[in-house]
């Protein structure tokens, strides 16, 4: 039974690859992390949530969201997922209804979202409190392709297609969603600024991103489960 529905729209997705010896010290215990041709990754992905709507309400909530991830699969088996090190989100009603009910490590941040003509134009700012630093991401991307579909077992489907998250909450958290497939297009984007991984206490990494962008997707959300 699903808890909650919702759109995603204008997704970029911005991944960079890293050492699995410096994320492996970073995950519960239960939690190993995933890789891809010996690599880990550490991704950001902004996006604007709308139409959120708990199972039989009529109304929705809307806000766009910010995070940063790698992805996980369970030491004792079970699918790969997201594990997320911060999630920023521009609702503070939303913000609380996800840390108390998924136990995610959502904040409240200052975001913006603009598109005109097919650009995208994504502001975000978390002020610093007394237990987390700031964080801010700037980017203005544009898709340039078709949609696409993406092979599976391609680095490609590794960084896009994870239906499952788990959190570090004791005993852990599971959350699954569903969706169609993300329908992926080329994207250009300029990242203005991102300190997203100095906020979650680790050094940015060198080189350019692998970038993908997804226009609009409905998502479905179960209730939280325990990992057992």
């Amino acid at each position: 039974m699903d808890l909650l529905s919702m759109r995603w729209r204008h997704t970029l997705f911005a991944h960079w690859p890293v050492d699995p010896d410096l994320v492996e010290p970073r995950l519960p215990d239960r939690l190993s992390v995933a890789t891809h041709d010996g690599r880990a990754w550490l991704g950001v992905v902004s996006f604007d949530m709308t139409d959120i709507r708990p199972r039989g309400s009529p109304v929705g909530l809307g806000f766009p969201e910010v995070n940063l991830r790698t992805y996980v699969e369970p030491a004792d088996g079970g699918p790969r997922g997201v594990y997320f090190f911060t999630l920023d989100a521009a609702d503070r009603l939303g913000v609380t209804m996800a840390r108390l009910g998924y136990r995610l490590p959502y904040h409240y941040a200052n975001i913006s979202v603009e598109e005109r003509d097919g650009t995208v134009d994504y502001e975000s700012y978390r002020p610093a409190t007394a237990e987390t630093p700031e964080a801010r991401f700037e980017a203005t991307y544009r898709p340039t392709g078709e949609v696409r579909t993406l092979e599976p077992g391609s680095l490609d489907a590794f960084l896009v297609e994870n239906y499952r998250f788990y959190t570090d909450d004791w005993p852990v958290v599971i959350g699954d969603i569903d969706h169609d497939p993300w329908p992926i297009q080329d994207v250009e984007a300029e990242i203005r600024a991102n300190t997203m991984f100095e906020a979650c206490g680790f050094d940015h990494p060198g080189g350019d991103p692998i970038l993908h962008y997804a226009a609009d997707l409905d998502v479905t959300a179960k209730p939280p489960a325990v990992l057992r």
